[in-house]
């Protein structure tokens, strides 16, 4: 057996048969925070922890210690949330703040959870963990109110949406949550409302709704429609798959384990050495392999690949990994940095051009040379600045239009040119989506989607 053969073989071990691909649920809540504390949220954590609970990684033990812990908090019904919200911050408030990490198994497939926040003031860290999913999981609630709430112009399911999407989500499926509550009662009438009115909306955003989106009733709290079916006596209008079925059926896009290799850097710590962790995008890494951390070109080797807290001997794209290096002090890497292969290295840049699409502009804001915003790239977020626009792009023809372009308002799209104050480590979208695609957020909304259209060498500015 050649090594590639036993890096797709350690993979599969790790993963089970039915996909190479790791899938990370990147999932959302579906609304702005109520004025009362007393109000819950779309049920995003409850939900996760119940899939830990019913896929055996939570035992009864510790799911009685988390409801004496909610119980003694006034919050009995938050107890399902610990499993998945773990810092006392995200306890007290009962919202998500940082992005929590868990796994577990299906019959067929391998799964990391990413449960990402939905409240407004976290939209960063929400973008972090969408960055690293392959199938996004919309939790909607279906409680008299909180719908609306989430949907209606400024709530925080049309943001998260657009974002999934300009993320590289491509698959989504939208939960309606709380069907068990007493405003709700496992309406039919509910379900289809709320189906109706996000079909529209969805389509708009750039899903296909056909191929690409999925509806499923469920109640988070007590476990319906999770991992079994919900019963016809409970729900006797839903004959479709529970949530574990659904999801070992989505088909995940393929990445190129031959690639070059590509991980952009989300984290790092000291452990006998210097750590990484994030997601491998392109190629495969093992021990023993020399890499480079991008931008500053330090050459590195693998000392270890761990998947899941094991130690493996390679791992492949989609996998979730830790690898510890050695040839660089932990000081010395940014989240936002890129492990990269010798042969062909990660573009490293402080100008690119881009093709952007307006989304919403603050009031009395005009997008022209001298825009500024934070710019969000796979684990990067840099301040930046417009320096030039290019052409705009006729939304219907999709061709450049001829006449020149000084500024533009909401909804269009634009050719532009785009400077950052450090070097970053990007790539073209038509050759590595996962590291081209991007958003521009100002006074935390975004603003604006786009994708990586050229790379400038540092220091040009063209003509």
């Amino acid at each position: 057996m050649n090594i590639e053969e036993e890096i797709q073989s350690s993979i599969r071990s790790l993963e089970l048969d039915a996909t190479e691909d790791n899938v990370g649920i990147a999932a959302e809540d579906a609304k702005e925070e109520l004025a009362s504390v007393d109000k819950e949220d779309a049920g995003k954590s409850s939900t996760g922890g119940q899939i830990l609970f019913l896929s055996g990684q939570v035992d009864d033990r510790t799911i009685q210690k988390y409801e004496k812990e909610a119980k003694d908090k006034s919050r009995e019904s938050w107890y399902m949330a610990y499993i998945m919200d773990t810092n006392e911050e995200e306890r007290v408030k009962g919202k998500t703040v940082e992005v929590g990490r868990a796994h577990f198994e299906t019959e067929n497939t391998r799964f990391t959870i990413l449960d990402a926040p939905g409240h407004k003031s976290y939209v960063p860290n929400m973008i972090s963990g969408a960055s690293q999913a392959d199938v996004g999981v919309l939790v909607i609630s279906a409680r008299k109110g909180e719908f609306e709430t989430g949907y209606e112009r400024g709530g925080q399911t049309r943001e998260h949406v657009l974002l999934a999407k300009t993320l590289g989500v491509s698959k989504l499926l939208v939960v309606v949550n709380k069907m068990d509550d007493p405003t709700v009662g496992w309406s039919k009438e509910r379900y289809d409302e709320i189906e109706s009115k996000m079909l529209p909306f969805l389509k708009s955003s750039g899903y296909n709704v056909k191929k690409d989106v999925q509806f499923l009733p469920m109640s988070g709290l007590i476990g319906t429609n999770i991992k079994t079916r919900v019963d016809r006596s409970v729900c006797p209008w839903w004959d479709g798959p529970c949530l574990f079925e659904v999801l070992d059926t989505i088909e995940i896009p393929l990445r190129d384990p031959k690639g070059p290799f590509r991980m952009p850097i989300l984290d790092k710590f000291k452990d006998m050495g210097t750590v990484v962790m994030g997601k491998i995008e392109s190629g495969s890494v093992r021990e023993g392999d020399s890499l480079l951390v991008m931008p500053n070109k330090v050459q590195v080797k693998v000392l270890s690949v761990h998947c899941d807290e094991n130690k493996v001997r390679g791992a492949g794209p989609g996998e979730n990994v830790w690898i510890k290096l050695s040839g660089i002090e932990e000081e010395d890497i940014l989240s936002g940095f890129v492990l990269s292969s010798v042969e062909k290295p990660v573009g490293v840049v402080s100008e690119f051009d881009a093709q952007l699409q307006i989304i919403e502009l603050l009031d009395n804001a005009i997008f022209t040379a001298g825009y500024k915003a934070v710019l969000h790239i796979h684990s990067v977020v840099e301040e930046c600045e417009i320096v030039k626009l290019l052409q705009q792009i006729d939304p219907k023809t999709k061709k450049p239009m001829k006449k020149k372009v000084l500024f533009v308002k909401n909804g269009a799209i634009v050719v532009c040119r785009v400077q950052v104050n450090h070097l970053i480590c990007i790539e073209k979208f038509s050759e590595f989506p996962q590291l081209g695609r991007f958003t521009l957020r100002t006074e935390g909304k975004t603003v604006a989607v786009g994708k990586v259209a050229g790379l400038l060498p540092s220091g040009t500015t063209g003509a």
